[in-house]
């Protein structure tokens, strides 16, 4: 519990089980519940997460809206707060986003990965993907938004019953930034972080995920 406010920090993965080690042994003590969604590992990423403490929900059919969707429905707490499994989100900064969740007065508060100080966290062309889908997603729904696809996140669970989530796949990232956006009862805001390399291989296709982002863009706008 963190100022009378429960938190449940949710951790979506697939072969992370190196990663989910750092992650989890670096886990502040006032988080109340840490939910891993095993998205179907083939490595020991559940055992590696039970013996550190995490409560370890599966999700068999792959995708990380999924997993994180199945997250969701399992997260008890007034907080959530997202990352991933890779050890790329600072940990140790959870405590410096609840205050400044709390100082700014918002309901959804995205962690920006820009500007990128740790050059081995993110390469340029990956940089330059990341910036245009963020500009897309600006332009289209009228709100500057630094980093669209950040994986790390604070908001209130109450805020879900008012969102209508419907991506399986990285695009989930995007979609709940959106609906958070333009629901004028959803106070949003957004905050800059450390953002550093990944330990283990990526899952990210840069090309296919990024063309099914900007079609997501899209149909959110003007398909709803």
């Amino acid at each position: 519990m963190y100022k009378s406010l429960t938190i449940t920090v949710i951790i979506p993965c697939l072969n992370e089980e190196q990663g989910i080690e750092k992650v989890l042994r670096a886990m502040p003590d006032f988080v109340d519940e840490v939910i891993v969604v095993d998205n179907n590992s083939t490595d020991r990423t559940s055992d590696v997460a039970v013996a550190l403490g995490a409560k370890v929900v599966r999700e068999q059919v792959r995708g990380y809206g999924r997993s994180y969707k199945r997250g969701f429905a399992e997260a008890t707490s007034d907080l959530i707060i997202t990352l991933d499994g890779d050890h790329s989100y600072p940990v140790d900064a959870i405590s410096y986003l609840i205050e400044a969740f709390l100082h700014l007065g918002v309901d959804f508060l995205n962690a920006s990965r820009f500007p990128v100080r740790d050059r081995q966290g993110m390469s340029l062309i990956n940089e330059i993907g990341n910036l245009g889908l963020s500009l897309a997603m600006s332009v289209l729904f009228f709100r500057w938004v630094r980093d669209s696809q950040s994986g790390m996140w604070i908001f209130r669970r109450s805020i879900l019953e008012h969102m209508k989530l419907e991506s399986d796949g990285m695009g989930f990232s995007e979609e709940i930034k959106i609906e958070a956006l333009r629901d004028a009862r959803i106070r949003f805001g957004e905050i800059s972080i450390m953002y550093t390399s990944r330990v283990g291989e990526t899952k990210l296709n840069l090309w296919r995920d990024g063309v099914q982002n900007l079609l997501l863009l899209l149909k959110k706008r003007f398909f709803r």
